[in-house]
């Protein structure tokens, strides 16, 4: 179903309205605070727009940035978006999500000295200045959803039957599967601090520890019902996490700042119903398996517990928090609200508007919650399309987000900051469409690397070519 026919902002203001979103959606035209800047300890960030950590996968087999990547981060820095949360980067081999996903190490640190170097200078050849430009890099472990085997942190019985082994014999894990252990975990808190070490040395100025999407440290976070040191309470569930930042903060002082992208509501998996439409998938009550629900009703979010965690963050200064929710693999108009669905993915259960409201209010909550000395990166933009910045405004003008990110839309108009300095508004015919390709590029593994790198197909040449080789060789 087509959703999106907003032609001006009367329009999609009419139909907020209608579907009784003015509450948590609302858009200001007059542009000033998206451009004031904003300091995070030691760093100045020129303004309040950020692109979000968005993969290409892209990297060479042994994780380092390949061409692709170089072109991606290129036209980041040019941007003048002054915030580039940098994309999802493994710590450690058995923990890449794809086999072209980036791995920070030390035999890959020069290329991404190279990969830093390059936004930077596009930036100033671009704007003039990149003392105020903060690039930062995502630290991560894929988890249940490696690439080479799921590395779980609990059983969870309504994901499991979704998590495979053989995803072309759709051979899901079992309950005799094992556990991540606490030693492995406690060796992988040493492997994330190295890494942290790792960016400074490339020139990256903050690190995120990877908390959402369902990867591995966001699992940890719901790990109600694992044993051990690292589950059961919200003190064990945020053990690693913790152990993390006191030993980053040990080795590195405040040379590097320390933030992290955070799962507030994971929800649960949705399915396709015989029309095609996104359902929930039957799951015991209470759920005990989420981080953010409700356990009486998953399908609603529960702050208390991210709340809690965030204040916790905050208090061992981690001052940058970026909020996302829901998971790609299961519930993906929770993550980022569509108007035409993934390949594996099922149709809207929802109007998109909803689930953009859900984030604007779910970051105004937390953010109102945590208090002002912590700077919130919200979520939920892409789907607005020409009129994001106006909702971005009126969000960071009112409180309710400290930046505005975007992702899918960056990826498909890097240039959009450089349109609305020279005309005021927003070019439609440059927007994401939120059709899903890059998506679907995502889950392309049948070339001879073993996995398509991803980008905007309606908007970029390069991966319109892309697309239509991997369409010739495997039907979508």
């Amino acid at each position: 179903m087509r959703y999106f026919k907003f032609k001006t902002i009367e329009q999609i203001k009419a139909e907020v309205d209608h579907l009784g979103l003015g509450e948590f959606i609302k858009f200001d035209e007059k542009l000033e605070a998206i451009f004031k800047p904003i300091r995070i300890g030691k760093l100045t960030i020129g303004n309040r727009l950020a692109i979000h950590p968005m993969e290409g996968c892209d990297g060479t087999l042994d994780g380092k940035p390949d061409e692709l990547t170089f072109r991606r981060w290129k036209r980041f820095g040019a941007s003048g978006v002054k915030l580039i949360w940098g994309e999802a980067t493994a710590v450690v081999e058995e923990g890449r999500a794809n086999p072209r996903q980036l791995l920070l190490n030390e035999k890959n640190l020069s290329e991404f000295a190279k990969l830093v170097q390059i936004t930077r200078k596009a930036h100033k050849e671009t704007w003039g200045d990149d003392s105020d430009l903060v690039i930062g890099i995502q630290l991560t472990h894929s988890g249940r959803w490696s690439y080479k085997k799921p590395i779980i942190a609990f059983h969870n019985p309504v994901v499991d039957r979704l998590t495979y082994i053989d995803k072309a014999k759709k051979i899901a894990i079992d309950e005799n599967y094992p556990v991540v252990s606490d030693e492995y975990l406690e060796r992988l808190e040493d492997e994330f601090v190295k890494c942290a070490k790792l960016a400074f040395e490339a020139g990256f100025q903050f690190v995120d520890i990877k908390q959402c999407h369902t990867y591995l440290l966001n699992e940890l976070l719901a790990g109600k019902t694992r044993v051990g040191k690292y589950g059961g309470d919200l003190q064990n569930r945020t053990r690693f996490v913790r152990n993390v930042i006191n030993k980053m903060k040990s080795e590195l002082g405040d040379k590097i700042e320390i933030a992290s992208r955070v799962n507030v509501f994971d929800c649960i998996p949705f399915i396709k119903d015989t029309s095609g439409i996104g359902r929930p998938v039957d799951h015991p009550i209470p759920y005990v398996f989420g981080f953010g629900v409700n356990e009486e009703n998953p399908l609603e979010p529960d702050l208390e517990e991210p709340i809690q965690m965030i204040k916790i963050l905050s208090s061992m200064s981690v001052k940058l928090i970026n909020i996302s929710m829901g998971s790609p693999y299961y519930n993906p108009h929770i993550g980022r609200p569509f108007e035409t669905p993934p390949i594996d993915g099922y149709e809207q259960p929802e109007h998109p508007l909803v689930g953009v409201a859900r984030h604007f209010k779910l970051t105004a909550e937390i953010k109102n919650a945590v208090g002002g000395d912590v700077a919130i990166v919200g979520t939920g933009y892409s789907y607005l399309r020409e009129f994001f910045i106006f909702a971005a405004e009126a969000n960071i003008k009112e409180g309710r987000t400290s930046i505005a990110g975007i992702g899918r839309g960056a990826l498909a108009y890097p240039d959009f900051l450089i349109d609305l300095k020279r005309y005021g508004r927003l070019n439609p015919s440059k927007v994401c469409i939120t059709i899903s390709h890059c998506t679907n590029l995502m889950r392309s593994k049948h070339n001879e690397l073993g996995q398509f790198p991803t980008g905007c197909v309606p908007r970029d040449k390069v991966y319109a070519e892309i697309f239509k080789i991997a369409r010739k060789t495997s039907p979508f």
